[in-house]
């Protein structure tokens, strides 16, 4: 991938690219994102708050359980807090959330 973008974009590229390298790709990715989830963030601590307030203790996690099938949603995934530092966790955070969206609605 790194050779399709020096092909792409090597006159625009510093010393025509010779600088541009892997770990500079994955530090600039890792910049985007974060600062994509600085603009979701009210959201993103939302989700987090409402998972929280889901997995504090066994009792919780039941009546989560049973609204889900009180809904028709099939139970097959566990709430996950993320990590909040890795936004690889935050991602997977939000992709079991959402199967649960409408739990959250409800509650």
């Amino acid at each position: 991938m790194i050779e399709k973008i020096k092909k792409k974009f090597g006159d625009a590229l510093v010393l025509g690219g010779r600088l541009f390298h892997m770990r500079c790709c994955a530090h600039i990715l890792n910049l985007v994102v974060r600062d994509g989830l600085k603009v979701i963030a009210d959201g993103t601590e939302k989700i987090r708050d409402s998972i929280c307030l889901w997995i504090a203790s066994s009792k919780r996690i039941e009546a989560f359980e049973n609204t889900t099938n009180q809904l028709k949603i099939k139970y097959a995934k566990k709430l996950v807090l993320d990590c909040p530092i890795r936004w690889n966790s935050t991602y997977f955070m939000f992709s079991v959330a959402l199967i649960y969206k409408d739990v959250f609605v409800r509650a």
